[in-house]
């Protein structure tokens, strides 16, 4: 096997994260930035049985210059590095595939803003990979490679990207679907911590998920479709299969949007309940304690008149009156209650 060299992290003055060349479909080997430029710029290497891999970092503001200066790639491409994060884009552009795709951050907390955004560049003997922030997909990817995982052709690259986006997105509905459940037992044993914000959260995160990635099958089928020449048959099958299960993911996270929804009712019908009964309880209270505060503020006046002022029995019988009152009240209520 052949020995896998490390890339320091961060880009070198070109720009260039990682560089990788996969030859005859051995284990890729890391290579400098000239080393894939002398690749390409050398007829008889760029006619081998190769592929090259470069991974760009967009925050370096060299790596555009360098790619439009030594690489003749598609205006698509770059037209897409200017846009604002949409909807998951891919096209053919001539012989090459030009795409963007979007996927969460390495350091992802499960917060709806941190998705950041890929673009690709796919040709025959080229795969080019750019972005502003570091990915987990891509780092995934690239875990594969130094293992030894060994890439014929950049369709395949690109299932392997796919496929560990699917593992990230369902690494995160797995961690959601354990906070709901946890939510669930709580609200069914009266025991609710989380709040609405919560869950509301969790919603955004997979809302904003489903608007970012949900557009990728349906424009992988286009490609399955409409293939560049150069795609085999089994390249092919593996884009299909890595679609299919991107469509299955995103319906599994659509019933999980479906289940904080009614989660998020349900909490809210509790917290009505429970502030009513609260109410409920003030209420009572009040009302039991009317004629109580009434009968001391006659009382408390300081004018002639006060009945039993000069009766040595007056406070007994004022008291219970007043109890009597207040057990006459408290039965009209716990009756009404019954009824």
């Amino acid at each position: 096997m052949t020995e896998i060299i490390g890339t320091p992290y961060g880009s070198d003055h070109h720009g260039v994260v990682w560089a990788y060349q996969f030859v005859s479909g051995r284990p890729g080997v890391s290579i400098t930035s000239d080393q894939a430029l002398d690749i390409f710029s050398n007829p008889e290497k760029r006619d081998q049985d190769q592929l090259v891999w470069l991974h760009f970092s967009l925050s370096n503001t060299a790596s555009i210059a360098w790619l439009r200066e030594n690489f003749q790639l598609p205006e698509t491409f770059y037209e897409f590095l200017g846009q604002e994060v949409g909807s998951t884009r891919v096209e053919r552009d001539d012989d090459a595939l030009v795409a963007v795709f979007h996927d969460v951050t390495f350091d992802f907390s499960y917060d709806a803003s941190e998705v950041a955004t890929t673009t690709l560049c796919i040709m025959p003997k080229l795969f080019v990979s750019i972005r502003l922030k570091p990915l987990r997909s891509l780092d995934a990817l690239r875990s594969m490679v130094r293992k030894g995982h060994a890439f014929h052709s950049s369709p395949e690259l690109l299932s392997n990207l796919l496929q560990n986006q699917v593992n990230v997105l369902v690494e995160i509905q797995r961690r959601v679907t354990g906070n709901v459940d946890e939510i669930e037992d709580q609200l069914l044993s009266n025991r609710i911590k989380a709040t609405r914000a919560e869950l509301g959260s969790m919603r955004r995160l997979l809302v904003r998920l489903q608007r970012l990635l949900a557009p990728e099958p349906a424009a992988l089928f286009r490609l399955l479709n409409r293939p560049p020449d150069w795609i085999s048959k089994d390249d092919l099958l593996e884009l299909q299969h890595a679609a299919e299960e991107f469509s299955a993911t995103l319906g599994d996270s659509a019933t999980l949007v479906e289940r904080v929804k009614l989660i998020q009712e349900e909490l809210s019908a509790f917290v009505n309940e429970r502030s009513g009964r609260v109410l409920f309880v003030l209420t009572l209270v009040t009302v039991l304690a009317l004629p109580i505060n009434l009968v001391a503020g006659l009382l408390g006046m300081n004018v002639g008149g006060i009945p039993f002022a000069e009766s040595a029995s007056g406070f007994a019988i004022i008291v219970t009156l007043l109890i009597l009152l207040t057990a006459v009240l408290g039965y009209q209520v716990v009756t009404r209650l019954r009824d």
